[in-house]
């Protein structure tokens, strides 16, 4: 792809599946940040001094009382002492460092591959580190929302950063498909129908943005019904088609569980396409692609049950990553040419 030259693209391939796995990580760690209500214990944006965490009391004093001036300490956690802080200031602290080290590492290895390669070849990758950056400004554009007025985040700046960081890795995944040149040129279906399906999945992953950050995993902890009914009793059916209905906790979880079935609807439908026209090459990845939706499921099933319990809603992000993963690497497989 950028070059004929087998220890470049070795470089490379390694370089990108390292960055995969560490901005997999940074996703889990922003999830546990979120989970612990640890995302608003740092209420300044330092770039370059916050590097370094607290090293002595007077620096964690310093942090807890700049941490008490925001509603969420105010209204929420007004009994919260120095160690339970240093708790949730650790999980946010982690989640800031891993996404210097991000940028870090994908800006250096790029600056080495631009001198042996030509720029126009690595456009694309220049394009990942301008959107990791941008990452980082909405990363803070998210936080900022929870700094006045409100003891949470703005669900909809959430969901906005979680899905920039499976864009972040999904085009990762994507370019170190093409320079392991893994191609499957004989057995292929419409790429529109996976495409379809790759939406449906970052659609999913919004609402599930939308549902941790208003914490709608906590409230009609049952399945296959809401409560004693299937559409929940506390709402009005004519509410889906509102705008408010993504700001209704009910109705999102709602809108949740019924994206799932059909993404489930729609690959069983492409499950027996490639099965019923024998595209044998296409049998892995869609396999693969099935038992990552099956666990997803059954993790989200669970995540409900147990009422968002941390570990439960850990593994159902832990499981979004491979889903996605899988997803882009099949719809790959039904685009990539020679």
């Amino acid at each position: 792809m950028y070059t004929t030259n087998t220890k470049i693209n070795n470089q490379l391939s390694l370089w990108l599946i390292v960055m995969f796995w560490i901005i997999s990580i940074m996703i889990i760690v922003g999830g546990l940040t979120r989970l612990t209500d640890s995302g608003l214990s740092i209420t300044k944006w330092q770039l370059f001094s916050g590097i370094l965490p607290p090293l002595n009391q007077s620096d964690w004093l310093l942090y807890f009382d700049l941490y008490k001036e925001i509603p969420e300490f105010k209204l929420q956690n007004y009994n919260m002492t120095i160690d339970e802080f240093k708790i949730i200031f650790w999980w946010e602290w982690v989640h800031r460092f891993l996404g210097r080290l991000i940028g870090i590492g994908f800006l250096l290895p790029l600056i080495y591959f631009s001198f042996k390669l030509k720029f126009i070849k690595l456009l694309n990758l220049y394009l990942i580190f301008i959107l990791i950056c941008f990452q980082g400004f909405i990363g803070w554009y998210m936080v900022s929302s929870g700094l006045v007025n409100r003891i949470d985040v703005s669900h909809f700046r959430l969901s906005i950063h979680l899905l920039i960081a499976f864009f972040i890795l999904s085009l990762i995944l994507w370019n170190y498909l093409k320079i392991k040149k893994i191609n499957n040129n004989n057995n292929k279906i419409n790429s529109l129908i996976p495409l379809i399906f790759l939406i449906l999945i970052f659609t999913q992953i919004v609402l599930g943005a939308f549902v941790s950050g208003m914490d709608a995993g906590k409230i009609y902890n049952s399945w296959p019904f809401m409560g004693n009914t299937y559409f929940p009793n506390d709402n009005n059916f004519l509410n889906l088609f509102k705008l408010s209905a993504f700001s209704d906790p009910s109705l999102v979880q709602f809108i949740h569980r019924n994206l799932a079935y059909l993404i489930f609807l729609f690959y069983v439908i492409m499950f027996y396409k490639i099965y019923k026209n024998k595209l044998f090459d296409l049998y892995n990845s869609i396999n693969i692609l099935g038992f990552f939706i099956f666990l997803q499921i059954i993790l989200g099933i669970f995540t409900i049950l147990y009422g968002a319990q941390i570990y439960i809603a850990s593994m159902h992000q832990i499981s979004s990553i491979f889903l996605v993963s899988s997803s882009v690497y099949f719809y790959y497989l039904n685009t990539s040419t020679n």
